[in-house]
């Protein structure tokens, strides 16, 4: 249903890698809100993705970029406001890649190689896109800028490894430039840190099955899906939450609150009876 939270304003949305991603649900919602935008991933990405599908749906261009170069996203917000007709209201940031996760490679025995690929990829990515913004005067007063992220960045978990500490950082960039572009612009910065999802990337990782059922017994109100976290990034996009900003939003049915659910020490139970 349409309340056009967002007619009018112009967007870019990154990641949209297929109909799993939080990125290609966030677009679908955008479109049917009135919002105009285009679409970016990294080259090699787009090549494994189907973003194409999801521009022809939404009536989106594409503006290839890679995030870790400047000159690109200088491109990227160049042609983007361009092609939308004036400067950007919102963007989504939802890129993460960590080779020692795809690698199987352990916390304590991480290759820094992969590590700082990992951190320019995944956190560095972010601040380069504000800096870049920040420049360029790209974004109007009072835009809204989103990144992903999970709670990981807050508690150990064994096997998210090196994201853990990229997803901190990322939190931690939209803190800081949400201050710098608040007091510039009124640009508003925010992370969202939403449940296990069951996208490409999360499906990904050693244990996300297991995961994802602990944590959707742990949550009050259940794991929180793709759909309901794009949902939310609209909100955040929309002129309903203009003095929201620096916050790092927990959108994960009540998890990151949770000591222990009944569910779980029911299940504890049977394991010891």
């Amino acid at each position: 249903m349409s309340n056009n939270l967002l007619k009018g304003k112009r967007g870019i949305i990154t990641g949209a890698l297929d109909s799993n991603s939080i990125a290609w649900k966030v677009a679908e919602r955008a479109h049917e809100q009135g919002a105009i935008f285009t679409l970016t991933n990294a080259p090699i990405a787009m090549r494994m993705g189907e973003i194409n599908k999801l521009a022809e749906k939404c009536n989106a261009q594409i503006v290839p970029a890679d995030a870790t170069s400047i000159t690109d996203l200088e491109n990227l917000y160049g042609k983007s406001m361009d092609i939308l007709g004036g400067k950007i209201d919102f963007v989504l940031h939802s890129i993460g890649m960590s080779v020692n996760i795809r690698k199987n490679v352990p916390y304590p025995e991480s290759n820094y190689e992969y590590f700082a690929k990992g951190v320019d990829v995944s956190a560095m990515s972010l601040h380069k896109m504000l800096s870049v913004a920040y420049k360029m005067d790209a974004i109007n007063d009072w835009g809204s800028v989103v990144a992903l992220t999970y709670i990981a960045a807050q508690r150990a978990y064994p096997f998210y490894t090196d994201m853990a500490d990229i997803k901190a950082m990322l939190e931690s960039i939209c803190r800081t430039f949400g201050y710098h572009y608040g007091i510039k612009n009124k640009v508003r910065i925010n992370s969202i840190s939403q449940s296990p999802t069951k996208t490409t990337a999360g499906t990904g990782i050693k244990g996300f099955d297991s995961f994802y059922n602990f944590a959707d017994k742990q949550s009050p109100l259940g794991n929180a899906s793709a759909e309901a976290c794009a949902d939310y990034c609209i909100t955040m996009f929309s002129d309903l939450t203009k003095m929201v900003t620096m916050q790092n939003l927990y959108h994960d049915g009540g998890y990151s609150q949770t000591g222990i659910s009944t569910a779980l020490m029911e299940d504890f139970d049977k394991i010891n009876s």
